[in-house]
């Protein structure tokens, strides 16, 4: 067994997984620290990647050398762009996956790389030395043994004092059949973390052949599908068999069983007091909340094509098994449905995310990063566009490098970080495009020309990530050629769509996703070069470090909220600053006072120093 690496990921899900790939990208040593091997790389609720605003995360961990893309586009089984009605700054890349087949192409991956081991157990202590993490205590069937390490990166998900609700039955655990991890919960609170409780769900799993499939609303993936991965052939894809979905959905007699079962319900009876995610509500929360409406869609959703198990997206609930059956069974085509696996809700420990920065890696020990729904978060995309980040700037540390954070005009990556690090979370976080104020620039189509060179600073990409961009390079200068002869710009001046847009370069046998960047990048064109000028504005403020040392209770006319949040959060910047509830435009006026006071004063301002290295987000 391994006892010595570069870094130590602690959790094999989604954010567990990507940082492990990133740092071994690096070229780092990494220990994969796992309390069961066998379920690195599960899908524990929904069989699906992407979607609204988590699409372009994937495409954006892609574009960095991640391994999500990849997974997904080998195991898919519906792929579908979602929004498209819309302009394609919105434009969601989504597909339906092959949960077994997606897990097992994630450990495939894993096993392949000689930089990684992983490792069976717990961890139950973190070694500290000088305020810095040295490595890790674990346990694995009664035995205790360390791994030695020059940093560590933490992705628990829901296991952390997991508890699983399914009406009046309470069970420990992270998933069903899996134990919590109770002991990191206590370890954080030794280091002095602070960690507060939030909930998630998920829904029934129905049996295929007990559904009346044939007489529900069919719904298709796009006839010609787009992958993830830029480095995905599209010669052979999609890799499997396609399937579709169908839509079903509640009914008002459905409603009534909800409302006469309240008090069964954990989030409401009492038994839950956390929150769970506002934009995936449970179905009894939706009957509660939108008590005008008499119907909820419901998309059953095939989860493998081993397997009969369908996944009832729209009604997440913990409500008793009985009241499921019955739940189930009121829902037209599935009037003798079978449930295979009954929803129930998780409640989890998480820490608060002030209490990282925008590399993941926490303000109090250095080396110690979190990732995925530890930070509070909730989803797959979220969880691995952060243990991408981790895994980036753990084995950078490692290796006595600086570390480099993604700013919000660059990734959605960016947006989410510093949203995690500058928001008070109440309830677990969700991205969204309205989330990303730039979001014309940070489009899913253009990922690769944003994010891969930067990937290819830090030395993350492979030789054939480094060739297809230049080949996209190459292609989007001979579009933009042809475009800018007479002829050619006349037309697309007038009414000009992406099939005319096809059309024009029909013989070309270009990718479709460069041609939509080309139109993409002509259609909005005034709109991105209104928003390149107020980046450029705003990037000064980003540029004024605030130095570890500095005393906030110092600036003369501070408001007292705005002293409580600059004193909870530590902003690295002042821009981060301006970015906090409660802190308003005057505050950071005299903030910038105060500081250009103190360097005036011949008080070092220490920017190259800790917070340089700690926060360069």
């Amino acid at each position: 067994m391994i006892t010595e690496a570069d870094i130590i990921v602690i959790g094999g899900g989604h954010a567990g997984a990507e940082a492990a790939w990133a740092g071994a990208n690096l070229g780092a040593r990494v220990a994969l620290l796992t309390i069961n091997p066998d379920k690195v790389g599960v899908m524990s609720c929904n069989p699906a990647i992407g979607g609204l605003a988590k699409g372009q995360i994937v495409r954006e961990v892609d574009a960095m050398g991640g391994l999500m893309g990849t997974a997904a586009d080998a195991t898919g089984i519906m792929f579908k762009t979602l929004n498209t009605s819309r302009g394609p700054a919105v434009w969601g890349p989504r597909c339906q996956s092959d949960k077994h087949a997606y897990a097992e192409f994630v450990r495939s991956a894993i096993a392949s790389r000689e930089e990684i081991e992983v490792v069976a157990g717990a961890c139950v202590r973190f070694l500290i030395d000088d305020g810095r993490v040295i490595g890790v205590e674990a346990e694995h069937e009664g035995e205790r043994f360390e791994i030695r390490a020059g940093a560590a990166v933490l992705t628990t998900g829901t296991f952390m004092r997991g508890l699983l609700h399914t009406g009046e039955t309470t069970t420990p655990g992270g998933r069903v059949d899996e134990a919590p991890a109770d002991a990191i919960s206590d370890e954080l609170r030794r280091l002095g973390f602070a960690l507060h409780r939030l909930k998630t769900g998920t829904p029934p799993r129905l049996d295929k052949r007990t559904i009346d499939w044939e007489r529900l609303e069919i719904q298709l993936g796009d006839p010609v599908p787009t992958p993830f991965s830029d480095l995905s052939d599209l010669s052979c894809f999609p890799v499997l068999e396609q399937v579709d979905c169908r839509i079903t959905h509640t009914n008002a007699n459905i409603h009534e069983i909800i409302r006469d079962n309240l008090h069964r319900a954990p989030i409401f009876n009492g038994a839950i007091g956390s929150r769970g995610p506002r934009y995936c509500p449970s179905i009894e929360d939706k009957v509660v909340r939108f008590a005008d409406r008499e119907s909820h869609h419901v998309f059953l959703e095939p989860e493998s094509l081993r397997e009969n198990s369908v996944y009832c997206n729209g009604i997440s609930t913990s409500l008793p098994a009985g009241v499921q059956e019955q739940l189930v069974r009121g829902m037209t085509g599935c009037e003798n449905a079978s449930i295979m696996k009954y929803g129930y809700a998780v409640e989890y420990d998480a820490v608060m995310s002030h209490q990282i920065d925008a590399t993941c890696m926490t303000k109090s020990v250095d080396g110690l990063f979190l990732a995925g729904q530890i930070n509070g978060t909730t989803g797959y995309e979220e969880a691995a566009g952060q243990g991408l980040i981790a895994g980036i700037n753990a084995a950078l540390i490692a290796q006595g490098l600086e570390r480099r954070a993604l700013a919000r005009d660059e990734a959605y990556l960016g947006v989410m970080m510093d949203d995690l690090v500058t928001k008070t979370l109440t309830e677990p976080y969700r991205m969204f495009t309205s989330r990303a104020e730039h979001r014309l620039i940070l489009r899913s189509d253009n990922s690769a020309d944003r994010l891969t060179p930067i990937a290819q600073e830090l030395g993350l990409i492979c030789d054939r990530r480094r060739d297809a961009l230049a080949t996209r390079r190459e292609q989007l200068e001979q579009i933009n050629a042809t475009i800018d002869t007479d002829r050619a710009r006349q037309i697309v001046q007038s009414t000009f769509t992406s099939t005319d847009m096809e059309a024009m370069f029909e013989d070309a046998d270009l990718p479709s996703g460069v041609l939509l960047t080309a139109m993409a990048e002509r259609q909005y064109a005034g709109y991105i070069d209104r928003q390149r000028a107020e980046i450029k504005r705003r990037s000064e403020c980003e540029r004024r470090v605030i130095p570890d040392s500095f005393d906030f209770a110092q600036v003369r006319g501070l408001r007292a909220e705005a002293l409580e949040r600059l004193t909870q959060f530590r902003p690295a910047s002042i821009g981060q600053a301006g970015r906090l509830e409660g802190v308003n435009p005057t505050d950071i006026t005299l903030l910038t006072i105060a500081m250009k006071r103190r360097k005036r004063g011949g008080e070092p301002v220490e920017v190259a120093a800790r917070r340089a290295e700690r926060s360069p987000g």
